[in-house]
């Protein structure tokens, strides 16, 4: 079963915490080449579970923005 192999990441601020430790360990480049890559697997584990996160959240808010009627929705993006 494809699902037990996923991380166990239940709480979004813990995963992303943990990814910003993983970024700076690696950042620092004193990690041996085994520690960069297992924290490179972990990285992209939380990356994707912090992902999945984020879209259940945004379409929980577009239910919400459409069940109140009175709203417009507008794309999140980067300013343009």
């Amino acid at each position: 079963m494809s699902r037990s192999t996923k991380p166990k990441i239940s709480d979004f601020e813990k995963s992303l915490k943990e990814l910003e430790a993983i970024v700076e360990r690696m950042e620092k480049g004193e990690q041996t080449l085994e520690a960069s890559l297992k924290d490179f697997e972990r990285g992209n584990a939380l990356a994707a579970a912090c992902r999945a996160s984020l879209e259940e959240a945004e379409q929980r808010i577009e239910k919400l923005v459409e069940g109140s009627g009175g709203l417009e929705r507008e794309p999140l993006g980067n300013g343009e």
